[in-house]
């Protein structure tokens, strides 16, 4: 559902989840694209408790890199990779398919619950991360430093 430029979902418990416009945009081949619909997606896949897009430089482009935390007890099999990749590219477009999937054990977050593109992006890129005071979790930084599925 749309709300004044952000995607608003109801649980199943009547919660409401708003998603809100991201602090990144990706840009894979030139195609500016945002992350908002892309959490919209994934985040409704029983099996995905939580996720995070970010652009990594790769091979003189960016490619979309899409972190997922896993509900308990599920697993990110090669299965659920290609459901999501698919439900993105129904959806969405075929720019938004991520090049990578990679499961993490948290997401982090500013106090105010933003989710943090821009810090995972410097992080995966070894990058400073300047603004750690205003994370509610920085410990989650540590998840995305030399990651191995990034360097292929």
């Amino acid at each position: 559902m749309w709300a004044h430029g952000d995607y608003i979902r109801i649980t199943d418990s009547g919660g409401v989840v708003i998603y809100g416009r991201s602090d990144a945009t990706l840009n894979p081949g030139g195609v500016r694209i945002g992350t908002t619909e892309i959490y919209h997606l994934t985040e409704a896949i029983p099996e995905i408790a939580d996720s995070l897009a970010v652009g990594q430089k790769w091979e003189n482009d960016e490619r979309v890199i899409l972190f997922v935390k896993m509900g308990a007890g599920r697993e990110l099999t090669t299965e659920l990779q290609e459901q999501i990749r698919r439900t993105i590219r129904e959806n969405i477009s075929p720019h938004h398919v991520p090049a990578k999937i990679i499961r993490v054990a948290d997401i982090p977050y500013t106090i105010n619950m933003k989710k943090v593109e821009l810090a995972v992006k410097n992080v995966i890129h070894g990058e400073p991360v300047l603004n750690r005071d205003a994370l509610a979790n920085p410990e989650a930084l540590e998840l995305y430093r030399d990651l191995e599925e990034l360097r292929r």
